[in-house]
């Protein structure tokens, strides 16, 4: 607590401003959209890559979330005052940072995959001031970013390092899916566990809930489009891109947020929502995409 006290001590309006920018680099919307338009429109490899560096640490991160239970920095110290603005965003248990596992998979998937080295140093410093905004805006500890900095950046590293294109058809893609769909689900039992035992809380196991159900549609939707669609992120011009991301994301947010009216919200429904919006973008769309804008 004595570092994010030495850090609260050089906040200013305009520095407040400045770092909660970059904060937002490591939200969740951010990066799907990201990834939709890697995965639709640029290179689809690259969005296979990212998704589970994210996916996996998603869960991974949430099931520390809920195994150490530790408590947001302004509550274990009283005399901590965090920047409120960040406090509205800032839910759940503290440990660790689900804002720097989120930036920390994108820009390190982008400093993965970069070849020249000012880009990958661009990328790997933005993960870095992701961790470091999480503390200055002091809703996290140095332990809850470096944590998460350390489980993205080995999982950059080992599935930038050992997955390459062929990985994504046949025999291996299959596996990859099935080891992908056996971590979410054990981690859903996992919280279902702690929350009727009375250890965790609804919210927190809907988190967990929400990551796993996510990972579920994100490794079928994986598999499905390797191995019997295989689409082409080609279109004829930078129009029919733009139409083909707006359409596809515009179904995203009908499936992530329309279906509230139709299922309700409850952990349930939102491992169903979370599943078919995320397998909406690597299946049912990328057929849509084949049919409607193959060059």
């Amino acid at each position: 607590m004595e570092l994010l006290h030495s850090i609260a001590s050089i906040r200013s309006p305009f520095l407040d401003f400045l770092i909660g920018l970059i904060t937002r680099l490591g939200e969740e919307e951010l990066i799907l959209v990201v990834i939709c338009v890697a995965f639709w429109c640029v290179n689809k490899l690259f969005a296979y890559k990212a998704g589970i560096v994210f996916f996996l640490s998603g869960i991974t991160v949430q099931s520390l979330k809920i195994t150490f239970r530790v408590d947001r920095p302004w509550v274990k110290d009283p005399g901590f005052n965090a920047v409120p603005s960040a406090m509205e965003r800032a839910t759940g248990y503290s440990f660790p940072s689900g804002h720097t596992q989120a930036g920390g998979s994108l820009f390190g998937a982008l400093g993965a995959e970069f070849n020249k080295t000012p880009l990958k140093i661009a990328s790997f410093a933005i993960v870095l001031l992701i961790a470091f905004s999480r503390m200055y805006l002091g809703v996290h500890t140095l332990t809850d970013v470096l944590v998460s900095v350390f489980v993205t950046m080995l999982l950059v590293f080992i599935v930038f390092w050992r997955l390459n294109e062929d990985s994504f058809t046949g025999r291996q893609v299959l596996v990859l899916a099935v080891i992908i769909i056996a971590y979410a689900v054990a981690a859903i039992i996992y919280a279902a566990v702690l929350y009727s035992r009375g250890i965790i809380e609804i919210a927190y196991l809907t988190d967990c809930l929400k990551a796993a159900g996510a990972a579920i549609g994100f490794a079928a939707g994986m598999y499905v489009e390797s191995t019997y669609i295989k689409f082409s992120v080609k279109a004829k011009n930078l129009l029919f891109q733009a139409i083909k991301f707006v359409i596809g994301f515009a179904g995203v947010m009908i499936l992530k947020e329309g279906l509230k009216l139709v299922i309700g919200v409850s952990p349930v429904a939102d491992v169903i929502r979370y599943f078919l919006f995320v397998f909406w973008v690597f299946a049912p769309y990328p057929l849509i995409i084949k049919r409607f804008f193959h060059v």
